[in-house]
């Protein structure tokens, strides 16, 4: 069910930025701007036509990898026991790219768009959405934090992934406190980022004392 309701939603929204583009089409420049700095200044450009393909066509690429990626996966690593959390989080990144998109498509035809607050705005919602469920996600190869010391227990899978859910939260909650309070956008690349090595080394302090309590154990 979950997956299905992943479809109509990926459709859905590849058909409104397809129709936002088409809409905007006219009004386009033949160049327009497509990569900002952290002060929110144009600095990267290509021909317009790059737009449906940083758009739909990037949307259609998640989309399809998203569907093919279970069935490749080996029996006792597969979504199946959390499909709805492994289809929420792949709708969660089709909803941030449609978002991007219309920044980009209304910057493109001359609004002022602030893009070094409302991008970051976006990912810092995307972090709280995507954190939330993390502690449901069960061992895998293809979401999570895996690391060679969660991807060997399944305990320490389960608690690096419970404390990464808080991290992700609270990291989301933190960067929108900080753009509220109008901090410098290269600031914002710390909550936005320091959860993930931080829950990487968890997991490895997690698997040594699960390793420390069994050497305890065996002597």
């Amino acid at each position: 069910m979950m997956k299905a309701r992943f479809i109509v939603l990926g459709l859905l929204l590849m058909a409104a930025v397809s129709a936002a583009i088409a809409h905007a089409w006219p009004q386009l420049p033949e160049v327009v701007a497509v990569h900002w700095n952290w002060r929110g200044e144009a600095d990267g450009f290509a021909p317009r036509a790059v737009l449906w393909l940083l758009g739909p066509g990037l949307m259609a690429f998640i989309m399809l990898l998203a569907v093919l990626l279970p069935p490749l996966s080996p029996r006792d690593r597969g979504v199946a026991s959390f499909e709805a959390t492994y289809y929420y989080n792949f709708g969660i990144v089709l909803v941030l790219l449609a978002y991007v998109q219309g920044l980009v498509l209304a910057s493109a035809i001359g609004m002022a768009v602030p893009i070094d607050r409302t991008v970051p705005a976006g990912l810092f919602v995307m972090l709280i959405l995507a954190g939330n469920p993390m502690g449901k996600v069960r061992r895998n190869f293809y979401l999570g934090i895996r690391t060679p010391w969660t991807l060997s227990s399944e305990r320490v899978w389960y608690a690096t992934h419970r404390f990464a859910a808080r991290l992700m939260v609270g990291s989301g909650l933190l960067g929108l406190g900080m753009l509220a309070a109008g901090v410098p956008g290269w600031l914002l690349l710390a909550p936005a980022i320091a959860w993930a090595p931080v829950a990487v080394l968890y997991s490895l302090v997690q698997y040594k004392r699960l390793d420390i309590h069994s050497q305890g154990e065996a002597q």
